[in-house]
């Protein structure tokens, strides 16, 4: 399983012959790698906003890739011509060579709303994805949860993906009692750094995790890809 990070909250997974895009913001994210080119058959949207969202309408048409969200995003998208697997919060659904489950995450979705009225799309989410015996939980923009517990109790997290940027998602203090309680074997922060507000040190991060747990933390510039085996 190969997993790329393309800048912010954007990932590629690739494995079993499939291609899969997490929270595809490409265009006007700061952060993504020069030049990327992306194509995918499933395109999951943790929720609305345009620095997750991004590029996933766009994606979803030129490469007649799936969009995969909550039934409230979901729709939205197939209502600008988009495929869609709409889901909700505590279901899964196997696609046939990997698995997704919802998880709760504490923030918005809408779209719009910086110049105008904003469209509700329902609840956000993360995504726990498992091919084969390996599974990646992808956080989406989320403050701190108790039942992270609970998700770490019931699921053999190999890679866990957090936010450490602060101000709209959790700090690095908070991400920090997240993996204490999702217990993965690894951790790549993301969601900081893209711009001034949400400014992080991922050493530091890096370094109170790799002292206070048993798991290690893989930082990732735009571009660069973990295998994970």
């Amino acid at each position: 399983m190969r997993l790329t990070f393309l800048g912010h909250a954007a990932f590629l997974l690739e494995a079993e012959g499939v291609t899969i895009a997490i929270d595809p913001f490409i265009t006007g994210n700061p952060a993504a790698p020069a030049g990327v080119n992306i194509k995918a058959d499933y395109i999951l949207v943790s929720h609305g906003h345009g620095d997750h969202a991004g590029d996933a309408l766009a994606l979803a048409k030129q490469s007649g890739g799936t969009v995969v969200s909550v039934y409230e995003l979901a729709n939205y998208c197939a209502r600008q011509g988009a495929k869609v697997h709409p889901m909700h919060i505590g279901g899964a659904h196997n696609f046939g060579t990997f698995k997704v489950k919802l998880t709760q995450a504490l923030h918005g979705s809408s779209a719009g709303g910086a110049d105008g009225p904003a469209e509700y799309l329902g609840n956000p989410c993360g995504f726990l994805i498992t091919v084969g015996d390996k599974t990646v939980y992808h956080a989406g923009d989320t403050g701190l949860f108790g039942d992270m517990a609970l998700l770490g109790r019931l699921n053999t997290i190999n890679v866990v993906l957090l936010p450490i940027g602060d101000n709209f998602t959790m700090g690095p203090a908070d991400a920090l009692e997240a993996v204490k309680m999702l217990n993965p074997q690894q951790v790549v922060p993301m969601h900081y750094n893209t711009w001034p507000l949400i400014a992080q040190d991922p050493g530091a991060f890096k370094k109170a995790v790799e002292e206070q747990t048993l798991a290690r933390v893989t930082i990732l510039q735009p571009g660069e890809t973990l295998t994970i085996e």
